[in-house]
C-alpha cells in the first residue's frame, strides 16, 4: 500500500509522540533565534506606529517612477524613511512616499519642491495624510487586549469540551505560533504595519482549529481508556495524530496557496508592496500552525496527562501485559521448536525402514 493511500485511509504509523524531544528541540532553536531578533534587530515599524507624513503622488498617465520620486524627495531635503512604494493600478496607480513627522508648513514646502521636481501640479497630484505615534501605540494596546480576551476565552472553551492539559497544549501552541511569526518578521524586516497586526490575530483562529480537530480524536481514542489496559494514552494519541493527518495537511495546503500566491505573486512578482505584509504574516502563521497542531500541541498533552498517577499505571498495566503475552508466544514457540526437533530425533534414532531383498519372493505358507 502505497504512502499516499495510507494518509488518506489514516493508516500512518508515523511516531510523532515518541520522537517528541526532537521536536521540541527543534522549536526550541526556532524560538531562541526569533527572541534574538527580536533583542538585537527589533522591528521596522511603519509611519502608523512610530509617526509620520505619508505622501500619495498620482502616478496614472506620467513619465516618471519610484526611483525618480525618491530622488525628488532626497534632493528637496528629506529623504523617505523607507523606499517608496506603487499601490494601484491603471487611473487610480499612486506612488506611496513615508517620511518623518514634519509640520504642517514644512509639509508644503516639501510638496512644492517635489512637484516642480517631477513637473506636476502640488494641489492635483500630491496629498498628504500626518500620522501620529499614538495611533499605533493606540492600535497595539487593543490587539493585545484582544489577544488576552482570546486567550481566556479559548481556555475556558477547551477546558470544558475536552480537559485542562489540552487548553495548556493548545495555548502553548499558539504563543509558540506567534513568537514563530513575529521572529520571522524581525528577521525579514518588513514593515510592520496595521496590516500586520490583523493578519497576527487572524492566524491565531486557523491554529486552533487545527489543534482542536486533533483533540476531538484524542478524546475519541482515550475514551475509557483508564478502565483496560490493552492501550496507553500515548499510544492513542498518537493513532489521533495518524488518523488526522491527512486532514491537517489538506487544510494547511487550501489555506497556503491563496496567501502563498498574495505574497511571491502579488508582492514579489507584480511588485505590490502593500499587501506584503499581510501576506508574510499569514505565511508564517499558517505554516506554524500547522507545525504546531501536529508536533507541539498533542505531544504536551501526553507530557502533562502521563504524569497522572492513573494513567501512571495505566502504563505499567499496559507494559505488563504486553510482556506477558510476547512471554506466551514465546514460550509457544519454544515449545513448538522443541516438539518439531523431538520428532526429528525420534525418527533418526528409531533408523529407517529394512528394504527388501532384490529377488526375494515371498515365502508360502506350507500345508498341513
Amino acid at each position: 500500500m502505497s504512502i499516499v493511500t495510507k494518509l488518506y485511509r489514516g493508516e500512518t504509523r508515523i511516531d510523532f509522540i515518541g520522537s517528541r524531544n526532537r521536536w521540541y528541540l527543534a522549536s526550541a532553536v526556532l524560538l531562541l533565534i526569533c527572541l534574538f531578533s527580536f533583542i538585537f534587530r527589533g522591528f521596522n515599524y511603519g509611519v502608523e506606529f512610530k509617526g509620520g507624513t505619508q505622501f500619495q503622488i498620482t502616478a496614472s498617465g506620467v513619465s516618471f517612477g519610484v526611483s525618480d520620486v525618491d530622488k525628488a524627495f532626497t534632493s528637496a531635503g528629506t529623504a523617505p524613511a523607507e523606499p517608496p512604494q506603487i499601490v494601484g493600478s491603471g487611473a487610480t496607480r499612486q506612488i506611496v512616499v513615508k517620511t518623518a513627522e514634519m509640520t504642517p508648513t514644512e509639509q508644503k514646502t516639501l510638496e512644492t519642491k517635489v512637484a516642480k521636481d517631477l513637473g506636476i501640479s502640488a494641489t492635483k497630484s500630491i496629498s498628504a495624510d500626518a500620522v501620529s505615534s499614538s495611533w499605533g501605540h493606540n492600535i497595539t494596546v487593543k490587539a493585545i487586549q484582544g489577544l488576552i480576551i482570546f486567550i481566556i476565552a479559548v481556555s475556558i472553551y477547551i477546558s470544558l469540551r475536552f480537559q485542562w492539559r489540552m487548553a495548556v497544549g493548545g495555548i502553548l501552541a499558539l504563543i509558540h505560533d506567534l513568537i514563530i511569526a513575529g521572529g520571522v518578521y524581525s528577521i525579514v524586516g518588513f514593515e510592520v504595519t496595521p496590516s500586520t497586526v490583523v493578519g497576527l490575530l487572524t492566524i491565531l483562529g486557523f491554529s486552533l482549529y487545527d489543534t482542536v480537530v486533533v483533540y476531538d480524536k484524542v478524546a475519541e481514542n482515550s475514551k475509557d481508556i483508564l478502565a483496560g489496559s490493552r492501550i496507553t494514552f500515548s499510544e492513542a494519541a498518537n493513532t489521533a495524530v495518524n488518523q488526522t493527518l491527512m486532514r491537517s495537511i489538506n487544510t494547511s495546503l487550501i489555506a497556503l496557496l491563496p496567501v502563498a500566491g498574495l505574497l511571491f505573486v502579488g508582492a514579489g512578482v507584480l511588485g505590490v508592496g502593500t499587501i506584503k505584509d499581510l501576506a508574510l504574516i499569514l505565511f508564517v502563521g499558517l505554516a506554524s500552525g500547522a507545525y504546531s497542531s501536529l508536533f507541539l500541541a498533542t505531544p504536551i498533552v501526553v507530557d502533562l496527562t502521563e504524569r497522572d498517577p492513573q494513567y501512571k499505571a495505566l502504563t505499567k498495566r499496559v507494559a505488563a501485559k504486553k510482556a506477558s503475552e510476547a512471554k506466551r508466544a514465546s514460550d509457544a514457540q519454544l515449545a513448538g521448536a522443541t516438539a518439531g526437533v523431538g520428532a526429528t530425533a525420534a525418527r533418526r534414532a528409531s533408523g529407517p525402514a529394512p528394504a527388501p531383498r532384490v529377488g526375494a519372493r515371498p515365502e508360502r505358507r506350507r500345508r498341513k
